[in-house]
């Protein structure tokens, strides 16, 4: 059994799938059992502290406080596997229908940022490599240096303040549009938190590139091909970056996994009802079941995102293929 799992790459992959899941199933549900309070007091407030015993007793028992805590995860896990993920008291509506408004939010973010990103990134950094320790690479290097060392938040207050104030521009400050529903308002609406986590995601993607295509340039076929006449345009975007790309694509691929739960403060700040804000509320209410449910979707949609580099690899290098 374990020779038939080590020969086989899709089992493998699969194994290796349950397992983060599993893992980060454990994590999350022991870490929210470590904060203190429980979901009666984050409901009630101060009123919790007027209950009977008896009243205390009924609460625990409607939401399950009452069992072990191992009886609570597989309990959460057996009815996950019969697509009940649970249900928000606070929002009245079920985790699964709540997953389903706030993904799609999430993940069109994720886009607009990683795009902006490699329209800023790749860009900046191919230049910064054409000749380093210049002035354009100095300018390379700032950015990507601003990008590391200012905050999203402070970024994304700035920008929201500035443009409100003095040109009237504040989308963000209307009801939130799906895309479906008005695209324009919708675009509006995630320029400016897309373009804040864009700068943040340029910054290392600026660094990989020039690292990659500096590498690639130093390498003896790149001078032969430069000695063959090639003309430099064509050099630099078929030859150096094509070959350049493996390294890109690993920087973005991670940088799009982080993004899907990692957006929670940009979320905040422009109020778009993404997953990240999703599991804020549900941390602060100590909705158990929401928080579970939507990191689990987080984590698989992550896991997803790496399958799709892996495919990414084998496309751009013919020598990971025939590995």
């Amino acid at each position: 059994m374990l020779r038939t799992i080590s020969r086989s790459p899709v089992l493998r992959r699969i194994l290796t799938i349950v397992g983060t899941l599993f893992g980060v199933a454990v994590v999350v549900f022991v870490m929210l059992r470590a904060i203190p309070g429980d979901q009666i007091t984050a409901g009630l407030g101060t009123e919790a502290a007027a209950l009977t015993p008896e009243q205390r007793t009924q609460l625990e028992a409607y939401y399950g406080l009452d069992q072990p805590l191992v009886v609570q995860f597989f309990s959460w896990l057996g009815n996950m596997f019969t697509g009940n993920f649970g249900f928000s008291s606070r929002a009245q509506e079920s985790v699964l229908a709540l997953t389903a408004m706030s993904l799609p939010v999430t993940l069109e973010l994720a886009v607009i940022a990683i795009v902006l990103a490699l329209v800023i990134g790749v860009p900046l950094g191919m230049l910064s490599a054409s000749k380093p320790d210049s002035a354009r690479d100095a300018v390379g290097q700032t950015v990507a240096l601003a990008g590391l060392s200012v905050p999203a938040f402070l970024l994304g207050t700035t920008l929201l303040s500035v443009l409100s104030a003095n040109l009237g521009f504040n989308p963000n400050g209307q009801a939130f549009a799906y895309f479906f529903q008005n695209p324009i308002l919708n675009l509006q609406q995630m320029l400016l938190p897309g373009l804040v986590l864009g700068f943040g995601i340029a910054a290392p993607i600026i660094r990989t590139t020039r690292a990659a295509v500096l590498e690639i340039r130093s390498n003896d076929f790149i001078r032969t091909t430069r000695a063959k006449g090639v003309p430099p345009r064509r050099l630099q975007f078929r030859h150096v970056l094509r070959n350049a790309l493996v390294p890109i694509v690993t920087m973005t691929g991670l940088q799009f996994g982080y993004l899907l739960g990692g957006a929670v403060v940009v979320e905040q700040i422009f109020s778009l009802p993404g997953v990240g804000r999703q599991v804020l509320l549900g941390i602060q209410q100590k909705e158990y079941a929401l928080v579970q449910s939507t990191v689990l979707f987080i984590a698989l949609a992550f896991v997803i995102v790496n399958l799709l580099t892996d495919l990414m690899y084998r496309i751009i290098d013919p020598r990971v293929r025939a590995a």
